[in-house]
């Protein structure tokens, strides 16, 4: 399978041979769906809490004698039933992690590029060269690809603070790592835009 590399200006530069093992498969959405059930679960923090019983302060003494008032009996103001009360079964702090086998995680991955390939939803550059932190000369690489207004992950290969500066306005422009990149990375876009060279780490990443 042959990759066209395109030039910033949007010309073609020349062909990669791509692995079939890892862009060629036949996508597997099952497991896909795991990963990024997996991923975002991961994200949550899990610190929601309430106080119960145990937990509000007061209600130490027994507010009223057990017998001779005519009302219910009462042994803290702090009971579930009370105003101010603890709260009965609320939430408590617990971890929501989610492992997800290195053999599921890789399929995931490459079900998903292999899915962007043949729905031509991968763009390849030579390399970005971006001489100036400028949202404006990004968003003028962008429209010579014809990219401009999709939403984009672009996974880079190595750190470029002027990549990062000028995305930073651009909501619809998410960059990621390739060596880090998850499945819901390279999933949550239209369009998946990556250097020659995060292309390479992907390979090595995710080749069997």
């Amino acid at each position: 399978m042959k990759l066209n590399i395109l030039k910033l200006d949007g010309s073609k530069s020349s062909q990669i041979k791509a692995d079939e093992s890892v862009f060629g498969i036949k996508p597997n959405e099952p497991v896909i769906h795991q990963a990024v059930l997996a991923e975002l679960t991961n994200l949550r923090q899990g610190t929601h809490a309430t106080k119960n019983r145990a937990s509000v302060a007061g209600g130490g003494r027994k507010p009223w004698r057990q017998k001779g008032r005519g009302v219910a009996r009462a042994g803290t103001i702090r009971s579930p039933l009370w105003r101010g009360g603890g709260r009965v079964f609320g939430p408590e702090p617990h971890s929501y992690n989610k492992k997800l086998s290195k053999r599921l995680s890789k399929l995931a991955r490459k079900s998903v590029l292999s899915s962007k390939i043949a729905n031509n939803e991968i763009v390849i550059v030579e390399k970005f060269q971006i001489d100036s932190h400028k949202t404006s000369n990004f968003v003028s690489l962008l429209k010579n690809l014809g990219l401009h207004k999709k939403k984009l992950t672009v996974l880079i290969s190595d750190f470029n603070k002027n990549i990062e500066w000028s995305t930073q306005n651009l909501r619809y422009v998410y960059i990621v790592n390739a060596s880090k990149a998850s499945t819901y990375d390279l999933l949550d876009c239209e369009i998946l835009l990556m250097d020659k060279d995060s292309l390479l780490v992907l390979t090595t990443m995710l080749k069997v």
